[in-house]
């Protein structure tokens, strides 16, 4: 057994963070090398040149769109290097949450290698801060299907590509985060029998457990509230030894069924402790004594979740995981002390080259906060080691498996520097969300927005459980309209007419409240759906090969996804029509 020493890994990344400049320039000289014999960089006429400025000059900046028609020929069989000097093993698959469909990503070794740096890495910052003993991890992690494309490669989400690697075991159990659950669970082909099996699992090592993760944190929010709705029923499998009937799956069914034993005192323990607590506060810690954190991405369209979370830690610390995509990496969590709206990522400057362009605030804007009313200036991409602390970037990175000069679309600000590698703070998706003329409304702004609103359901005991948005362009003017699912339905109508003037005055672009002033924009609606209805979201991106872990609520949808507007009308209880303009 390979003993983990989390002080080489730490002394590894003070190393590699003392030359960021150099290692950043070493790395793209080796990704030109192992790459150059690949199409795409032939017919740049690189001509065999590694260093930065002739990159610069000869490969344009590309989003997906620009590369899809190179990464389908590899995926329909093509074995020419088209992209990457060595063959691409497979494919993986982005959620399909932003665009209503999965974008075909390439997926080689060099990725696998980036994403055990990162896990090691930043496992060495957590427990020097939070040392943790030997035992299990609880982790809500799933894989999703593997589909082959017509070329015969394996096509499965990022996560499921790493999960079936053996570098990823080893690295789990080097890092003393095996999971709970065997292997048939984690690659059930039944989400929910999976997170039953989960949830059953980490209560029989309920004493082992020393930390509880998923990949996001929403993930590790819906794991509780399913817990709150079959804890009996968990704690009569473990009090009989015998696994529940909704278990169909032959293998996942075999496999938790051998870690049951008859065990009516930790059944009966579970059921005092379930029944001792007041409305789940705390239920982590209560359950699981030993744990010592909650880890799983919190930055972003994750935030909204973090009261919840809370609620369930209880005095547990939250800790933000790694900063990455199903494109790439970017970072790690290194200061794992602060609050997740604070976490930074520290740049590892040699899985990647990375490229920052600067946003910079037109004049007149400089004291502006809100996303949607910053019109950015851009500027020329600058080097990794050339950002300033305090100013916005968009992201370009280029990396291994054959995306070169590649907009990542996220903006970040620049928080400090570690060594000489900067830690980057997540502002926010810099594609819009919400626009019908002039206005421009993000990501950010609509959860900005449903966080003011919330404040008036949380004087009446009540939350939001998810939400999303939609442009309704079906009559004029057009107008927002936010959907909602809440936790109970005591909401009065009054409260909710309240909630939704509350919501359409939130969105405080320029743009917006003119065009909302004089007619141009309709009053916005606020939709009212069923509970489950966000599950149901779920289920169809599931379906259509995602998986758990990998998947965020769309916080926008689009008229041409179609699937998804038909399950959130068809579970609409009320409608409510903004009276804040008077119109």
């Amino acid at each position: 057994m390979r003993v983990f020493s989390f002080e080489s890994v730490i002394d590894e990344f003070e190393e590699l963070t003392k030359d960021a400049g150099g290692h950043q320039r070493e790395t793209l000289r080796k990704i030109l090398e192992q790459n150059g014999e690949a199409e795409y960089l032939q017919k740049l006429g690189l001509g065999g040149r590694t260093d930065p400025e002739s990159f610069k000059a000869c490969v344009p900046l590309v989003t997906h769109s620009d590369l899809d028609p190179y990464i389908q020929r590899i995926a329909n069989g093509e074995t020419s290097p088209i992209l990457t000097g060595k063959p691409i093993s497979s494919i993986s698959l982005s959620s399909g949450t932003t665009q209503g469909k999965p974008k075909f990503l390439p997926f080689t070794d060099e990725l696998v290698q980036s994403t055990m740096q990162i896990y090691r890495t930043s496992f060495a910052f957590r427990n020097r801060e939070y040392p943790i003993g030997n035992g299990k991890a609880l982790q809500f992690i799933y894989s999703s299907k593997q589909v082959k494309t017509k070329g015969g490669l394996i096509a499965t989400t990022a996560t499921t590509n790493v999960y079936r690697t053996e570098q990823f075991k080893r690295t789990m159990t080097d890092i003393q985060s095996q999971c709970c659950s065997p292997d048939e669970v984690i690659f059930g082909s039944d989400f929910q029998q999976s997170l039953y099996c989960h949830l059953l699992c980490g209560l029989i090592y309920s004493d082992e457990v020393q930390f509880v993760f998923s990949t996001f944190a929403h993930s590790i929010v819906h794991a509780f509230r399913k817990f709150e709705q079959v804890w009996e029923e968990l704690c009569e499998d473990i009090r009989s030894g015998v696994l529940s009937s909704r278990i169909s799956v032959p293998s996942m069914r075999a496999a938790v069924s051998k870690l049951l034993r008859p065990n009516p005192d930790l059944a009966d323990s579970i059921s005092n402790k379930c029944m001792r607590l007041s409305n789940w506060y705390g239920v982590i810690p209560e359950l699981w004594p030993n744990a010592k954190y909650v880890y799983g991405i919190m930055t972003g369209s994750m935030e909204p979740y973090l009261k919840k979370l809370r609620h369930y830690a209880g005095s547990l610390p939250l800790m933000s995981a790694d900063y990455g995509s199903s494109e790439s990496w970017i970072g790690a969590n290194v200061n794992p002390s602060l609050p997740p709206e604070l976490t930074t990522f520290a740049v590892l400057p040699n899985i990647g080259y990375f490229e920052f362009i600067p946003l910079e605030k037109q004049v007149g804007q400089e004291m502006e906060s809100s996303v949607s009313t910053i019109h950015y200036i851009e500027g020329e991409p600058i080097g990794l080691t050339e950002v300033e602390v305090g100013k916005e970037y968009e992201i370009i990175f280029t990396n291994f498996a054959g995306l070169y000069r590649y907009r990542l679309g996220d903006v970040v600000r620049v928080a400090g520097f570690h060594n000489t590698t900067p830690e980057l703070q997540f502002v926010c998706r810099r594609s819009l969300v919400l626009s019908i003329n002039i206005d421009k409304n993000t990501e950010k702004d609509l959860q900005l927005a449903v966080e003011e609103a919330a404040k008036l359901l949380a004087e009446e005991k009540l939350e939001i459980v998810d939400f999303t948005s939609y442009v309704d362009l079906s009559n004029e003017p057009g107008h927002y309209v936010i959907f909602w699912e809440l936790c109970s339905d005591d909401a009065t109508e009054d409260v909710l007419r309240c909630c939704c003037n509350c919501l359409d005055m939130s969105f405080v672009d320029a743009g917006y409240v003119s065009s909302r002033k004089v007619g141009t924009i309709g009053p916005l609606e606020l939709r009212i759906v069923h509970k489950g209805t966000f599950h149901d979201i779920s289920d169809h991106y599931l379906e259509l090969g995602g998986a758990m872990n990998q998947l965020k609520t769309p916080r926008y949808v689009s008229q041409s996804n179609i699937k998804v507007l038909q399950i959130l009308n068809r579970n609409v209880t009320g409608c409510y029509f903004s009276t804040a303009y008077g119109m």
